[in-house]
């Protein structure tokens, strides 16, 4: 079976790449540029729990120490402090990191990678598709042919295989702008994020009255400021004054010593395209969607593209493809950030205010902070992941199915588990690997020895349903899990979201369930994707 090609070395392209590889499927990542990135400290996202899990796991280095997480959060508006967040252990703090730190840490894992070959200067031009594969054709000083099974494009927002498919890519652009800066300051608030709305200083040129400062390592800052509509330009004296102004303003008259390290100005945009699968050409990324809103958090969805993706097409690539499960990428990536989208478009005029003056809207300054603040922490109307519960794969009519902490189709909460071999593990260290994971609640278990349970109680009527399944499974048994009884049983899909939960043992459900999620029993009729794909194909 040929390789799967994935265009562009972007944190998706080699996050795809790591997790198809961790499931032995080969890949070839055409990579425009030299294979180095350069250091710009004013570039950084913002990573939920979910992504660096993920991350962690495909490469096996510790993010922490390369970002910041971050003590606290708190929102002031003029001289008020009107909300403050404690970050720690029942409610763990986002982590904050360079992106240039997060590709190395990619690529670095990536050049140990036997499966996975990056063509360097590589920039694509050509697609040619057909039901048994697709071939790209890459220009630069190795321009060649390449032959694969499937092609992705994590080829970034102007997208040239979206373009090569003729994917329409409608949306809005330039729904906020925001001037950045990293520097390395001492600011009154160590290790703490915040939002400081309308701030009481007056500021040179045009501003919209926001300010946020996110803490990275070494005493590092990045600050940015939302600037007005329009197209003012951003001279670099106008920066500087603003940093002075922000950080005289901070220190209450007298302004603490900076490094400049890098600026920029950061424009938003919102799009969605229209198709994410044309036959055997995929989208991922920034080539699917543009979701900017509070600066930060666009990467995050497109590193969940990536693994929501990579279990799918590796069972296609070792089992033949299931075209329900394929689709099912689509629809299921595609409604969650159509949801957040929707309520950036619904949401964000009103905290930013009618008309050019960006007013607020009158008595609701507290809540319009608090609406910004989850926004920015990934939480609340702005910033919460999407669920996947009116996902295609999610199953139907099961009689044993209960409600647990975690509704079906969100990610499940990582608990202390026994693998098969007697070891305990966290539950997101078995993620990723391809396997559905099975797990019965048994408390009371963690205090003895696994060959004293095994053969005990229930444990061996499931193990031979977990055996009858239709596809590879991992049996672990946890203590206790959120809202679940005993003797529960979680059905866990390979990228961590929950199938379903059962009242104890019930093979059929179980069977039932597993089966859906898989995208059903057989590979079915060719899909509308695959069907328009002889149309949408490039030409030599």
């Amino acid at each position: 079976m040929d390789p799967v090609i994935i265009t562009g070395a972007g944190p998706v392209g080699l996050t795809l790449a790591l997790a198809l590889a961790r499931q032995e499927v080969p890949c070839v990542v055409l990579d425009e540029g030299p294979g180095k990135d350069e250091p710009r400290p004013a570039r950084t996202v913002v990573l939920r729990e979910e992504a660096v899990a993920l991350v962690e796991r495909l490469t096996g280095t510790p993010l922490t120490g390369l970002g910041s997480r971050w003590a606290g959060w708190r929102s002031m508006r003029r001289k008020q402090v009107t909300r403050e967040v404690v970050f720690g252990d029942t409610d763990p703090a986002p982590l904050h990191i360079a992106q240039h730190e997060l590709t190395g840490v990619l690529r670095t894992a990536l050049a140990r990678e036997r499966l996975v070959k990056v063509a360097l200067d590589s920039r694509l031009d050509g697609i040619e598709q057909e039901r048994s594969g697709v071939t790209a054709h890459t220009r630069g000083p190795a321009g060649t042919w390449w032959r694969g099974s499937w092609l992705v494009g994590c080829d970034g927002p102007r997208s040239t295989v979206r373009k090569l498919q003729d994917i329409r890519f409608p949306g809005r652009t330039a729904v906020e702008r925001y001037a950045v800066a990293a520097l390395r300051t001492e600011l009154p608030w160590p290790d703490e994020a915040l939002l400081h709305r309308m701030p009481p200083w007056r500021t040179t040129g045009p501003s919209a009255g926001e300010v946020v400062g996110r803490p990275l390592p070494d005493g590092v800052w990045r600050l940015d400021w939302l600037l007005p509509p329009g197209k003012d330009l951003v001279t670099p004296e106008l920066l500087v004054n603003r940093v002075r102004e922000t950080l005289t303003g901070w220190a209450d008259g007298a302004t603490p010593a900076y490094e400049l390290l890098d600026t920029g100005v950061h424009t938003v945009h919102h799009r969605l395209a229209r198709r994410w699968r044309v036959g055997r050409v995929l989208l991922a990324g920034d080539a699917a969607h543009l979701l900017g809103a509070l600066g930060t958090q666009g990467l995050e969805e497109g590193l969940l593209d990536a693994d929501n993706l990579a279990w799918k097409l590796a069972l296609a690539w070792h089992h033949g493809p299931r075209e329900a499960l394929l689709d099912s990428y689509q629809k299921e990536r595609r409604a969650a950030i159509s949801a957040r989208l929707r309520a950036a478009d619904q949401v964000l005029p009103l905290l930013r205010g009618g008309g050019g003056l960006r007013s607020y809207v009158p008595g609701a300054a507290r809540g319009n902070d608090a609406l910004l603040t989850d926004g920015h922490l990934g939480r609340g109307t702005l910033g919460a992941t999407g669920s996947y519960a009116g996902s295609p794969l999610a199953p139907e009519g099961l009689a044993g199915e209960v409600s647990v902490g975690t509704p079906p189709g969100t990610p499940v909460t990582d608990v202390r588990v026994t693998a098969e071999d007697g070891t305990f593990v966290r539950l997101r260290d078995r993620l990723g690997r391809g396997a559905l994971l099975v797990v019965l609640i048994a408390p009371g278990t963690g205090v003895w020895e696994r060959k004293h349970w095994v053969t005990a109680g229930v444990m061996p009527r499931l193990a031979a349903a977990v055996t009858a399944l239709p596809h590879r499974a991992e049996l672990l048994v946890a203590e206790s899990y959120p809202g679940a009884a005993a003797h529960t049983v979680l059905l866990v899909r390979p990228d961590g979201h929950l199938v379903t939960a059962l009242n104890g043992v019930r093979p059929a459900d179980l069977y039932s369930a597993a089966e859906a999620a898989l995208g059903g029993a057989t590979a079915g009729a060719p899909s509308e994707a695959e069907e328009g794909a002889g149309a949408a194909a490039g030409s030599r």
